[in-house]
């Protein structure tokens, strides 16, 4: 990236966060009427609008949206990329922007991060827990943990394990309802899912020998993995959830697993990472902490 292209994403990134060219000017050293030509002429050079001009503000277009979000990673990437260079043999440092699931990061994640943390005191992280899958680009971020078909080949990956799903339900909801024997018995249970977009209520299950996505009837739905959980401890209903996620619950009995025979169910986990050849030195070193204590809480 030439020098002129960084100074104008940066121009254009305190245009963007003061909405006022005289105000960005004031700050980079440049008059008011010299910072709104550098934006036209970066409009020009890209051929869209980023910013709407008004007597009264200025308004960043989808275009200048999407552009500032872009700037920023970049020119964050840029800076870290500096502080790695001239850092040489030092150790990692930076900020390591990490989403994850709310269950896979409450029990296996966040378990490791004081160990982490004291062995890379330099590092510094930003964690996302959410249920969702995210846009590592939309949300700047460095790392994702994902269970299933990685679907972007723009990511790169390193494989932790699989992701076996069990059934489970609270021995009070078993004693009240009676236990399921077969996938037809599903029907006169209550069943906990999930809300969220990507989320179907279907279970692969064998009927008849056959492996069939059946369609289960959710009572109650919420938005992560960790309040399903405490739904079923608390006798609500059957979920369906990762063998990671309910480990501790069966061992202690708050949990019964029902149905093994039945279900079949199990996914690849990854861990998904911005880059090319190579992941800065942050990044990489968290991988290298973290790929072998995940691939133990996975198995």
């Amino acid at each position: 990236m030439s020098d002129t292209r960084a100074w104008d994403m940066k121009v254009f990134l305190r245009v963007a966060a003061l909405g006022s060219f005289s105000a960005a000017g004031r700050e980079v050293g440049m008059t008011p009427s010299s910072t709104a030509k550098l934006i036209t002429r970066l409009e020009e050079r890209l051929g869209v609008r980023l910013i709407e001009r008004s007597t009264r503000r200025l308004r960043l277009t989808a275009e200048g949206e999407l552009y500032r979000e872009r700037a920023e990673a970049l020119l964050g990437d840029l800076d870290a990329l500096d502080a790695e260079v001239a850092g040489g043999a030092r150790a990692p440092t930076g900020l390591i922007r990490i989403t994850v699931s709310v269950p896979f990061g409450r029990h296996c994640l966040l378990p490791l991060l004081p160990e982490f943390t004291q062995d890379f005191p330099d590092i510094r992280l930003d964690l996302t827990l959410t249920d969702e899958v995210v846009d590592l680009y939309a949300a700047q971020a460095d790392v994702a943990f994902r269970a299933g078909r990685l679907m972007d080949s723009a990511l790169l990956a390193v494989r932790l394990g699989e992701v076996r799903r069990r059934i489970v339900a609270s021995p009070d909801y078993l004693a009240r309802r009676g236990t399921p024997r077969s996938a037809a018995d599903l029907e006169h249970h209550d069943c906990l899912g999930f809300n969220f977009r990507r989320a179907a209520a279907v279970w692969p299950l064998k009927t008849g020998g056959r492996l069939v996505d059946r369609e289960v009837d959710t009572r109650i739905v919420a938005n992560n993995g960790e309040t399903v959980r405490h739904m079923a401890v608390l006798g609500l209903g059957l979920a369906r959830l990762g063998e990671f996620h309910v480990r501790a619950d069966l061992a202690a009995g708050r949990l019964v697993s029902v149905l093994d025979d039945v279900l079949v169910d199990s996914e690849a986990f990854h861990a998904v990472y911005l880059g090319r050849e190579r992941a800065p030195r942050r990044v990489q070193a968290f991988l290298d902490f973290m790929t072998p204590r995940l691939r133990a809480c996975l198995q």
